[in-house]
């Protein structure tokens, strides 16, 4: 009888960690092409990316009532808790993730009708495509159980704080330089904003792996490497003197 237990739990374990990993294609081909839509001014693939989500929104549905009905139907305990407790935490942050890219998507029509900021979409797009590097790499972490995978992905997180520092500081030289760049620039640091939200989605659930391999968080903290709540204070009173 127990390992008849055990063969059920493993199939229904197996059948929503592919929904996990369908979930994450799509979340990154979310990424991938709102990213395109804004380079390339694209405004109905803006549009598929954005009516995209609500099949991403009804994939974490499906998983959430699975977990919940393995937790029922299987009540699991200790590492297999953890496992169907991972899959509920890493769902959620793909969702957000999603919406992310659908809040980036929504930017390009209003983006098409303002000037254009040279530099500007290039660097957003390299931010894009390294968010998605490392949500891949976490996924395949989380199917292999790969720590060491899962804190090189942590690690990289610092790589999008800093490509979000350096644009949010040119972003902000175009808006001194000529007042009409103000719109369209606080439109792109928006986008930039969401990819680095991202990057720290992707980051916990790197984390979720972490925990689930060692029963452990992640061995060091994080330095946040967002500076520019720093940098906007510090402008607000140098121009106040």
């Amino acid at each position: 009888m127990a390992q008849h237990i055990s063969s059920a739990f493993d199939r229904d374990l197996e059948a929503v960690q592919a929904r996990i990993m369908k979930m994450g294609g799509m979340v990154e081909e979310a990424i991938t092409e709102a990213a395109r839509s804004l380079v390339e001014r694209d405004e109905e693939l803006a549009e598929q990316v954005r009516a995209g989500d609500k099949a991403i929104d009804a994939m974490e549905e499906q998983i959430n009532e699975e977990a919940a009905r393995i937790i029922a139907l299987r009540a699991p305990t200790a590492i297999d808790l953890r496992l169907v407790l991972s899959v509920l935490r890493i769902s959620s942050n793909l969702e957000r993730i999603g919406d992310y890219s659908k809040n980036i998507a929504k930017r390009t029509g209003v983006l098409m009708q303002l000037p254009t900021i040279d530099g500007a979409g290039q660097a957003l797009k390299r931010m894009a495509r390294e968010t998605q590097l490392m949500l891949d790499d976490a996924l395949d972490a989380y199917m292999q159980r790969n720590d060491a995978l899962a804190r090189d992905v942590i690690a990289r997180d610092a790589d999008v704080d800093q490509m979000y520092n350096a644009l949010f500081r040119e972003l902000l030289t175009f808006m001194m330089e000529d007042p009409r760049n103000i719109t369209p620039c606080m439109h792109l640091h928006f986008i930039a904003k969401n990819i680095e939200r991202m990057g720290d989605h992707v980051t916990s659930i790197a984390e979720q792996v972490v925990y689930l391999v060692t029963g452990e968080t992640a061995d060091e903290v994080r330095e946040k490497l967002d500076r520019t709540s720093t940098d906007a204070a510090m402008s607000t009173q140098g121009a106040g003197e």
